[in-house]
């Protein structure tokens, strides 16, 4: 078997997550914090790279890290053009768009062109898995019921992926043959119907829609909504912080953290409570809702994401969705494993790397 010692870097807003594995093993993990002044000295993400770079370089040497023993480097995929799902060779063309940022300037974007510098040195592949981008809808998914809107995929497509071909590997049976529903439970929350190894279907997760999370609205009623957007009573930034980073249950019980609502509700508050509830509720039906997609044909429903941590909230959703199918609960959110599983798979010859080229799936 060929060498198979990958270093695989996340970018986060204020951190850089490294790991290095052999194989499936992880060796270490390690989290490289920075600074909010050494951030905000720059304007822009790209901005970021040298001083991430510089800290990556120290940590590695620290480490003792032999650059000439990695078979490959995998970073967090950025926003790019959307793309199908799978494991992207870093190229020419992703790292001129990733540096020029037209569609998103965000740290997920310095991940391809740190795993590049490292790569470059020493000669090897660096890869992106499964970016936020990944587009795999059917045409009618896309049809919003509004002419010139149409529906996005954006979505947690790397945890996504990466839960579904375990619970495939886990029933006996290959991801591109069956139909699965995956419900990625974290700060924004989304449903993504995986039919014959493809997301067909999935909410906007990054601009609320679907059912409402710790601290996104949802998809709310378009009437009140538009009503309150020209009442003047709220900026547009506003009231996108209210869709964004201020709804949901931040929005109901002005906290984001489910062990705080959960021991809010252990010691009796009924609010708490019904809140929480109404989350799974609306997580449920989404799920009813996609399962209309494949017609009912559903082989398993799979939980994960930080919050599928949460036997409350796993419990009521259970409760509501298992007359479908098996429901399957692989909580948090592997980002390090997805990532070095998407490599593994180009190095031992199990998928072929794609190639990216901007506004063309490969």
């Amino acid at each position: 078997m060929a060498k198979e010692r990958i270093l695989v870097i996340n970018p986060g807003s204020t951190s850089t997550k490294i790991a290095l594995f052999q194989g499936e093993d992880l060796l270490f993990a390690e989290t490289l914090h920075h600074s909010s002044q050494e951030l905000g000295t720059c304007r822009r993400v790209i901005d970021q790279l040298p001083l991430r770079w510089r800290s990556l370089e120290n940590f590695l040497q620290e480490k003792r890290i032999d650059l000439g023993s990695l078979a490959a480097v995998v970073g967090r995929g950025g926003v790019l053009a959307p793309v199908e799902g799978g494991t992207y060779i870093v190229n020419r063309e992703m790292v001129t768009e990733l540096r020029e940022a037209p569609r998103g300037d965000h740290a997920s974007n310095l991940g391809a062109l740190l795993a590049n510098e490292i790569a470059t040195k020493v000669g090897i592949p660096a890869y992106i898995v499964d970016p936020v981008v990944v587009d795999e809808l059917e045409p009618i998914a896309r049809v919003s019921g509004m002419a010139g809107i149409n529906r996005r995929s954006i979505f947690h497509a790397l945890n996504q992926k990466a839960v579904a071909r375990r619970a495939a590997r886990e029933l006996g049976r290959s991801y591109t043959e069956m139909n699965l529903l995956v419900a990625h439970l974290g700060g924004g929350i989304s449903v993504g119907v995986h039919s014959n190894g493809r997301v067909i279907d999935v909410n906007n997760a990054l601009d609320g829609d679907g059912p409402f999370s710790p601290e996104r609205s949802g998809s709310v009623p378009v009437g009140d909504l538009v009503r309150l957007c020209f009442s003047g009573k709220l900026t547009e930034r506003e009231i996108y912080r209210n869709i964004v980073g201020g709804g949901g249950l931040v929005g109901y019980l002005g906290s984001n953290d489910a062990r705080e609502i959960e021991e809010r509700i252990n010691q009796g508050e009924e609010e708490a409570r019904f809140y929480y509830e109404a989350m799974a509720y609306q997580i449920a039906k989404e799920i009813g809702a996609a399962a209309t997609v494949v017609k009912g044909d559903v082989d398993a429903i799979v939980l994960t994401g930080g919050l599928a941590h949460s036997s409350m909230l796993t419990a009521w959703i259970r409760d509501r969705v298992s007359f479908l199918a098996p429901v399957l609960i692989y909580p948090g959110e592997g980002e390090l494993e997805a990532l070095v599983q998407g490599a593994l798979r180009v190095l031992r010859g199990e998928e072929k790397a794609k190639v990216y080229s901007p506004g063309i799936k490969e």
